[in-house]
């Protein structure tokens, strides 16, 4: 067991109707609001007004049209600036995890002289940050409970995850009613998501048996779970036990004491939302089953056997590389069974980039390092297998 340290000083506020605490939690930080959101889905629900009634008396600035795999030209230089320019001493987040994500680089560059990259490249460590808080719509990614984010950056096809203790949210706010109206694609490319959350702590050198016993329980709710949700979207139950371990699923509580496994397979799918801006769910959920059978070894063969047999029920009496490669195939098949393309070419990603894509991978995301090394050939072979 290794040595951590952990500290989660954001705020959960989960239920039906716990926005009304809004006025009351915001009230103690600030009266100068920058509202961050995305398409306008939360103006279908009806959520924009409710957060405009609830505020009244706030100073608010707006910041629409934040995008998935959200751009830092132009919503974090917007972002910025406008905080800059309007005096913001809080942001709200009201949307998903791009949205949140958007935010958090947003409030250390709001604090910062020079260029907001500096900061989300780790040119420069922040030294301050504006404090957020979020009203979650999508359960996917986790930010409302962790410290991270993921931003784009169009021209460089950068894709970069930005962590600093500084931008964990002062509260979030969980009401499951709000991702009722998710469409079934995001439901499953957020599935998808936190289940890959979960398998990078998971497939690991160095685990304990409660954190095992973590990762695995959050990996059968969320197939459970998710499978209701996609069945009846305003199943109550199941989206609330979704939304709850999608939070919980990546801010590194399920594997406190493990050894840390690099994340590979985000390392590799950066790179494919990077260059074609894909549904981030939808290519791990591809690249996941291909980088799984190309670390399968005798190394790793007893992860994958305690994975097979623990998560999907696969008979312990079999043959070890019989188990691993059935639960191959079963990951696969479930993440084809909620009506994820499972292909690279489903997803407009064909043959002309991947070689280019391979080398931005090995020479930025540190993979040499991972639970199972990964140099560019390998890199390159998992895309191959991918398409």
């Amino acid at each position: 067991m290794q040595n951590f340290e952990y500290c989660t000083p954001t705020r959960l506020i989960f239920g039906k109707g716990v926005i009304e605490k809004l006025p009351e939690v915001l009230g103690g930080i600030g009266k100068k609001v920058l509202l961050t959101y995305g398409g306008g889905s939360i103006k279908k629900i009806g959520l924009y007004d409710k957060v405009l009634q609830l505020l009244d008396g706030f100073e608010i600035t707006e910041l629409p049209g934040i995008q998935p795999n959200p751009k830092y030209d132009p919503s974090v230089l917007d972002g910025v600036r406008l905080c800059k320019e309007n005096g913001i001493e809080v942001i709200l987040s009201v949307g998903g995890g791009s949205v949140l994500d958007c935010s958090k680089a947003i409030a250390a560059g709001a604090c910062y002289d020079g260029d907001p990259w500096d900061l989300i490249s780790y040119k420069v460590k922040a030294r301050k940050a504006l404090p957020i808080v979020d009203v979650l719509t999508l359960a996917a990614t986790g930010s409302e409970y962790d410290c991270g984010g993921v931003i784009s950056r169009t021209e460089t096809n950068d894709k970069i995850g930005y962590i600093d203790p500084l931008l964990f949210p002062v509260a979030s706010f969980l009401d499951p009613c709000y991702t009722f109206s998710v469409s079934k694609k995001q439901t499953a490319a957020g599935i998808a998501d936190a289940m890959n959350h979960i398998l990078e702590q998971y497939f690991c050198e160095d685990a304990t048996l409660m954190n095992d016993g973590f990762c695995e329980a959050g990996i059968k709710s969320l197939m459970v779970n998710g499978r209701a949700c996609l069945d009846n979207p305003e199943d109550y139950t199941a989206r609330a036990e979704m939304m709850f371990v999608c939070t919980l699923a990546c801010n590194n509580i399920m594997s406190l004491g493990n050894s840390d496994s690099g994340w590979p397979m985000h390392g590799i799918e950066h790179a494919l939302s990077g260059y074609y801006d894909i549904t981030h769910g939808e290519g791990l959920a591809i690249i996941t089953p291909r980088w799984m059978q190309h670390i399968l070894s005798e190394r790793t063969l007893p992860r994958f056997v305690k994975y097979g047999v623990n998560v999907f029920g696969i008979d312990s009496g079999l043959d070890g590389w019989a188990i691993a490669k059935e639960a191959i195939d079963r990951t696969y098949a479930f993440y084809e069974s909620i009506g994820i393309p499972m292909h690279l070419r489903d997803v407009g990603i064909g043959e002309e980039r991947l070689s280019e894509m391979a080398h931005h991978i090995a020479a930025n995301e540190g993979l040499d390092s991972a639970y199972v090394p990964l140099s560019e050939e390998d890199i390159l072979s998992i895309l191959r297998a991918s398409l």
